[in-house]
C-alpha cells in the first residue's frame, strides 16, 4: 500500500543521519517490544510480511510521529486486536480482562532464544525458467495495490536494468495477505537517478532495488 512508511525520493524529511556505534536497544522497553512481537507471531502463527503491513497499515501522521519500536508495539497491538486476542478495553488497561483466547504456539524462554539465533529462509526451488536475465532492460509495473508490496513508490513505471538474479524467493504480497507463499523470480534492478528524479539528478547516482517477477515488464 501507499503508506507513511514509502518515503523513498520524498524531499522534505532532511539527510538520514546514522548513529555511531548506535546500540541493539535505546530503551529496555524497546528489547521487550522485540521479545513480544517474536512471541506473540509464534502463538498467532503470522508471518513477517504480515507484520510488515500491519505497521504499514498506519496513519502516515501516526506513522512519522512514533519511532522504530513504537511503530512496531502498535503494529503488533492492531494484528492481536484483528485476530480477537485482545479487546480495546484490555489494550487500555493493560491487562487481560475476559477468559484467555488459545493460541497456535506458546514460545518458551529457551524456543524464543534459539529463535532470535535462526534466520528463516525465504528462498524456494524454482518450478519455471526466470523470464528476466543479468544485463536486460525491464520496467517496474505502476501498480497501488491495497495491500502489502515490496515494490516502493519512487521507482514504479520507471526503467532499470536487472543486475543480480536471487533466485526464487516468497512473494510477500500473498504472503502478507494469507493467501500462501507463490514463489517467485527476485532480482536486482538498478535505475539511473536521473530516470527516477530526472535531468537535474546525478548522473553519476543511481539506486537498486529488489523486485519480484511480477513487479516486472521486459521493454521492447
Amino acid at each position: 500500500m501507499n503508506g507513511g512508511h514509502d518515503l523513498g525520493g520524498v524531499m522534505g524529511f532532511g539527510p538520514v543521519r546514522p548513529e555511531h556505534d548506535e546500540p541493539v536497544f535505546h530503551h529496555h522497553w524497546e528489547g521487550r517490544v522485540r521479545g513480544l512481537v517474536m512471541t506473540m507471531s509464534a502463538a498467532m502463527g503470522t508471518n513477517i510480511d504480515q507484520g510488515r503491513f500491519a505497521r504499514e497499515a498506519m496513519s502516515p501522521a501516526a506513522y512519522l510521529n512514533k519511532s522504530y519500536y513504537e511503530i512496531w508495539f502498535d503494529g503488533l497491538m492492531s494484528m492481536l486486536d484483528e485476530r480477537g486476542l485482545v479487546v480495546r478495553a484490555e489494550l487500555v488497561a493493560g491487562r487481560a480482562i475476559g477468559p484467555v483466547k488459545p493460541v497456535a504456539r506458546v514460545l518458551s524462554a529457551a524456543d524464543a532464544e534459539a529463535g532470535l539465533r535462526l534466520s528463516k529462509p525465504y528462498a524456494r526451488p524454482a518450478t519455471a525458467a526466470a523470464r528476466f536475465s543479468t544485463g536486460q532492460r525491464v520496467r517496474t509495473k505502476n501498480m497501488h495495490p491495497a495491500g502489502h508490496t515490496r515494490l516502493p513508490r519512487y521507482v514504479r513505471g520507471h526503467v532499470g536494468t536487472v543486475e543480480i538474479v536471487h533466485g526464487v524467493h516468497v512473494f510477500p504480497d500473498t504472503n502478507a495477505a494469507g493467501d500462501g507463499e507463490n514463489p517467485q523470480w527476485l532480482y536486482s534492478v538498478r535505475f539511473a537517478a536521473t530516470e527516477l528524479w530526472g535531468d537535474k539528478a546525478d548522473p553519476a547516482v543511481s539506486v537498486a532495488t529488489d523486485a519480484w517477477e511480477s513487479y516486472l515488464e521486459p521493454v521492447t
